[in-house]
């Protein structure tokens, strides 16, 4: 997967002259700072230079999951196309050209973001580029969503491994309070995001939430550690990307988990491809996560006809 051409072109522009020692520098205590999931009080992207890192290193992979997680919320709800999107801890606007690749008629986006340096890079990407209009807005997401109106569409992405646990209730109560139609929640695919995520999932469930996907049900999660839940996204790597993370291969895989949650269920309920197919002569193992509330593996071979064909096309991630 690749960044949307405009998105793509106007992130070169902001990189151009950029010293590279200068930005894998950046690169390095940016990555440093996500890995170990610091709440210091400090902004992960505070600094200019920072937010240059951000783009030349996480934009792709972040745009990668947030696009898969929508495209499955889209699958699972084939009539929704929202006309507003709220965007909680929007960083450069990673949703927004999401949304907007995905449903182009999107009339309106408000992107609440704390740091000034990321807004005004934010700014500066979708201008004159995205049709939506959109509204910045400087905010704490943890404490600045009192005066906020309800949208379509309410996201945070690779928000909550930065907030402090304790306040992570009241943060998904305020965002399901502003969501009309649909939440989406993206997290990185690490053991950690998939306790976050299970965490909103049941708060959703107890106040009356339809969870869309990853999940084909709303029972309890049938996965028990060390075994999770994620899924990947292959993303293309640019010349400066790999220069800038001293990379040999052109692409990189993003591990990311998110549930999507709405006040409409989805009218089919469709099994998911939770692990990489397991293919042999003549055979795929699928690990499906089912909508009875059962996950486990599944043998298809060419015994099975047409629905072999079908299973052996399907990749991690996948409805079934």
């Amino acid at each position: 997967m690749e960044l949307p051409a405009q998105l793509r072109q106007g992130v070169e522009r902001l990189l151009d002259k950029v010293p590279l020692p200068v930005l894998k520098q950046a690169a390095k205590t940016l990555s440093d700072r996500y890995r170990a999931e610091l709440r210091d009080g400090r902004l992960h992207m505070a600094e200019e230079m920072a937010v240059r890192a951000y783009l030349a290193t996480r934009l792709p992979a972040t745009y990668a999951a947030v696009r898969a997680s929508l495209d499955a919320l889209a699958d699972a709800r084939p009539d929704f196309a929202p006309k507003s999107l709220l965007d909680i801890g929007a960083g450069p606007g990673t949703v927004l050209w999401a949304t907007t690749d995905l449903w182009p008629n999107l009339e309106a986006a408000v992107l609440l973001e704390a740091s000034a340096a990321v807004r005004k890079v934010g700014e500066t990407l979708a201008v004159d580029a995205v049709t939506a209009k959109a509204s910045w807005i400087a905010g704490d997401v943890t404490i600045d969503l009192v005066d906020l109106k309800p949208a379509d569409l309410v996201s945070c992405a690779y928000v909550l491994d930065e907030i402090t646990p304790a306040s992570l209730p009241k943060l998904i109560d305020r965002l399901w309070q502003l969501t009309a139609d649909t939440l989406l929640i993206v997290e990185p695919g690490t053991p950690a995001g998939w306790q976050r995520i299970l965490a909103a999932r049941r708060q959703l469930i107890e106040v009356g939430a339809h969870v869309l996907a990853p999940c084909p049900h709303e029972a309890p999660c049938p996965l028990a550690q060390p075994d999770w839940c994620h899924f990947s996204r292959r993303v293309a790597r640019s010349r400066l990307h790999r220069r800038a993370k001293d990379a040999d291969v052109p692409w990189e895989d993003e591990k990311f988990i998110y549930v999507a949650a709405s006040r409409q269920p989805a009218p089919l309920r469709a099994a998911r491809v939770i692990a990489p197919p397991k293919s042999g002569s003549g055979k795929v193992v699928l690990k499906l996560c089912e909508p009875d509330g059962r996950a486990g593996e599944k043998l298809f071979t060419k015994r099975d006809g047409d629905t072999f064909k079908v299973a052996r096309r399907l990749d991690w991630g996948d409805p079934v």
